[in-house]
C-alpha cells in the first residue's frame, strides 16, 4: 500500500494521549494539513493538548519534494517559537514513517513514527528531549476522510 500522509494533499485529524516529562497524561486532538507546491510541500498543523489550562502547539513545515530522489529521506525545516529552528527529515520504510529531527541552537531534538494502517488512517508515536531529557511524548491516531 503506498503512503498517503504526506504524498496526498489533505486534511488530518488526530486523537490520542499527550505526557508531560513527568509522565502525566492528558487527552490530545490534533489537525493537519497538507499542501504540495512545486518547491515546497507544506505540513501545518496544530495540537491541542486538553489539559488545565488547555495548550496548543503550532508547527508549520516546509518538506523537500522527493521529486525523483528515493523517499528514503525527505528534508524539511520548520521555525518554531518556542523550540527554534527545526532540521529534520522524513524516511518511509514499509509501511511506517519515521521522523528525526533537531534545533542544533537550542538542543532539542527528538523523533516520531507513523505507521499506516489503511490509506486513510497512521497510528503515531513520539517524544522531544532537551538534551538528555524528554519533555514530552504522544501516542495519536490520524485519519482523514475517505477519498
Amino acid at each position: 500500500m503506498a503512503h498517503t500522509f504526506l504524498f496526498e494533499p489533505g486534511v488530518w485529524t488526530a486523537s490520542g494521549t499527550f505526557w508531560r516529562g513527568d509522565g502525566e497524561p492528558m487527552e490530545a486532538q490534533g489537525r493537519t494539513e497538507i499542501a504540495h507546491r512545486n518547491d515546497c510541500w507544506l505540513l501545518s498543523s496544530t495540537l491541542k493538548v486538553l489539559g488545565s489550562p488547555p495548550v496548543e502547539f503550532m508547527n508549520a513545515y516546509c518538506i523537500e519534494p522527493p521529486g525523483s530522489r528515493s523517499y528514503a529521506g525527505m528534508k524539511w525545516t520548520s521555525e518554531n517559537a518556542t523550540l527554534g529552528k527545526l532540521q529534520g527529515t522524513f524516511s518511509m520504510i514499509g509501511s511506517s514513517i519515521f521522523c528525526v529531527y533537531r534545533c542544533q541552537d537550542s538542543g532539542y531534538h527528538g523523533a516520531e513514527h507513523l505507521e499506516q494502517l489503511d490509506s486513510n488512517t497512521y497510528r503515531n508515536a513520539g517524544i522531544l528531549l532537551l538534551e538528555d531529557r524528554a519533555l514530552s511524548s504522544w501516542q495519536m491516531t490520524l485519519r482523514r476522510p475517505a477519498v
